[in-house]
């Protein structure tokens, strides 16, 4: 890990000299002026995101009418080397309440431990169980197991469940009532909730992240844009959908989001279901967490990339999903690196002392209208407790600022990877006891 934070300094010593050479070249006031009026710009979006999170939160609280049909459902679990969790997750997947026809998939991807041995109990235990040995093959990852999954499997929807989720009963038949309930519906995403919160100070503000960023601005951009995004478990699609679109892109680290787009580029809508909750285990390691969301990242950056050099994806409603991806993992880091660059040269005697009085002004906005949507959103899952308020006032000097390492490590491995033409593999995330 050493030589990531080695790497990390030098390009961000590199960004410094260049950007203080730049500064003697063009007037640094209105630069100024016009980098707080874009940073003002997306505060207000996401702060506007936010507040109509909460309306279409507290507006979804009564359950779907319900159907005259329910439609059949194949739940895909992928699954490799996942013994340590799988019991419990198999448990709540057969106490699933579903009135049609449910079969439940374990995708076993050539696992090496108990795995095999816990699917081959509960698919003799449950009718509805089926445990199915993945072929090897290339490239390594869970959307070539969804593939399999696909090609074996044959219900009008498919609903996604990582091998570490406990749903609750009522989890998916909102998810099918809401899917064919709403028109033109490519299938509808539930929430996911952290069910190891307590272990420690990092699940905890895992936790907190997801009730904002998962489900908040999740809520907020359908409830304002009509455009929900998969969330890689707890999410339905109808089987026609995928089949017509060709599977599951192979090469997508982040499937999901990768999806999404694509689904959204054929007119079809992906309705968010707040009720809809699955309860999973987050990382309980700072070398796990990393590991998990490197992936993430580099996931997110294939996609970035795709929006860039494919055509089509600024139109329409899909213009709000290339929009989020650019804002999320380009213009929320370059602003970050950009508040170091004034802080560091503010240190060293670059900037008036004047001018530090609206750039303190801009950032105190900033954490304070953070540390809201933190406590918005525990408010709206009634989660406050004193520890989470308070882990909610460190987050934005803490948790937050990772995001900028978590970034520059991941794009130096994915330019790596892409100038040396090599295929990007999966790193499965370690689970807990």
């Amino acid at each position: 890990m050493k030589k990531w934070f080695i790497s990390s300094f030098f390009i961000g010593f590199l960004i410094l000299i260049g950007v203080s050479f730049y500064f003697e070249l063009i007037s640094f006031r209105g630069l100024l002026l016009f980098i707080t009026g874009l940073f003002i710009v997306l505060l207000l979006y996401y702060s506007v995101l936010a507040l109509a999170g909460l309306y279409y939160r507290a507006k979804r609280k009564g359950n779907m009418p319900s159907l005259e049909y329910y439609p059949s459902v194949d739940i895909l679990i992928p699954a490799h080397n996942e013994g340590i969790v799988l019991e419990q997750t198999l448990e709540a997947m057969v106490r699933l309440r579903y009135p049609g026809r449910l079969t439940i998939y374990v995708l076993n991807d050539n696992s090496s431990d108990d795995t095999a041995d816990i699917a081959d109990e509960f698919e003799q235990t449950y009718q509805r169980v089926r445990h199915i040995r993945v072929p090897a093959g290339e490239p390594k990852g869970k959307s070539r197991v969804l593939n399999h999954g696909l090609e074996i499997s044959d219900g009008t929807y498919f609903c996604v469940y990582d091998a570490d989720n406990q749903p609750e009963p009522e989890a998916l038949i909102k998810l099918v009532e809401m899917a064919e309930s709403y028109p033109n519906a490519g299938g509808a995403v539930g929430h996911v909730r952290t069910m190891n919160e307590e272990k420690n100070l990092l699940t905890r503000m895992i936790s907190i992240e997801f009730q904002v960023f998962q489900l908040l601005m999740q809520a907020g951009r359908w409830q304002l844009f009509k455009t929900g995004s998969l969330t890689g478990t707890n999410m339905l699609v109808k089987r026609s959908v995928i089949e017509d679109l060709g599977g599951y892109d192979p090469y997508a680290i982040a499937e999901d989001a990768e999806l999404t787009l694509r689904i959204t580029r054929q007119g079809m809508f992906l309705p968010i279901v707040p009720h809809s909750i699955t309860w999973e285990q987050e990382p309980e390691t700072m070398p796990v967490y990393i590991k998990q969301r490197t992936r993430w990242l580099l996931g997110n950056l294939y996609i970035v990339e795709k929006t860039l050099l494919e055509p089509g994806y600024f139109k329409g409603k899909l213009l709000v999903h290339s929009l989020h991806q650019l804002m999320v993992y380009v213009i929320f880091w370059i602003f970050l690196v950009i508040s170091y660059i004034w802080f560091v040269l503010g240190v060293f005697g670059y900037f008036h002392v004047i001018i530090t009085i609206p750039l303190m002004v801009i950032w105190y906005i900033a954490y304070v209208v953070y540390t809201i949507q933190l406590l918005s959103a525990q408010s709206a899952e009634k989660t406050f407790t004193p520890q989470n308020i308070l882990v909610s006032f460190i987050m934005y000097f803490t948790y937050a600022q990772l995001f900028s390492y978590l970034f520059v490590k991941s794009t130096i491995m994915y330019m790596k990877a892409k100038r040396e033409k090599r295929v990007i593999g999966w790193d499965k995330t370690t689970r807990f006891k």
